[in-house]
């Protein structure tokens, strides 16, 4: 029920930018990249930094986050890969973070999808958890995802806003 009426609203949201004429702040974006026989696609709305203190102030450390805007960020695995060594099923998730000041992020890969960003579907979805260390990097205004580096059977996915880049080594599973 809870999926329907986020649809629904979803649906109800995108009619009234097209009848109002406003245009989101957060613009779509997505990624799609084959490493080996693997489709990996990510779906998600891109928020802007626009001055604002991302990590630590509109973040807040330790507390669960959605990397994206308006509706949750997706990424689908067409067969079964390793995040980082941890195996995920081939499949859709949503994907969540907890960000630390200190210490490395935990990623988490969840269930469930057709949620908005701010409604977490819960911790019985999960289907992985792993911690990951981010990295520091030039200034990117609007978050993003991509792969600065694909190899035969791995490759590297970047989550990216403002100085912080959080690298994700898949693989597909053996």
């Amino acid at each position: 029920m809870t999926i329907r009426i986020c649809t629904a609203w979803l649906v109800l949201s995108a009619i009234g930018y097209q009848l109002s004429g406003q245009v989101p702040k957060s613009q779509h974006g997505s990624v799609n990249q084959r490493v080996g026989t693997t489709e990996i696609a990510v779906s998600y709305n891109r928020p802007v930094a626009r001055g604002r203190e991302l990590f630590g102030v509109l973040m807040r450390w330790g507390r669960r986050w959605h990397p994206g805007a308006d509706s949750a960020t997706t990424i689908s695995f067409s067969k079964d890969v390793t995040i980082d060594g941890h195996a995920l099923k081939a499949g859709s998730y949503t994907l969540w973070a907890i960000p630390e000041e200190s210490k490395p992020w935990t990623m988490i890969f969840n269930r469930g999808t057709g949620v908005w960003h701010t409604n977490y579907p819960g911790d019985s979805l999960d289907a992985l958890k792993v911690e990951i260390k981010p990295e520091t990097g030039a200034h990117m205004e609007s978050l993003a995802y991509y792969f600065p580096m694909v190899d035969a059977d791995s490759a590297v996915l970047r989550l990216h806003w403002g100085t912080v880049i959080v690298p994700m080594m898949i693989r597909e599973a053996r």
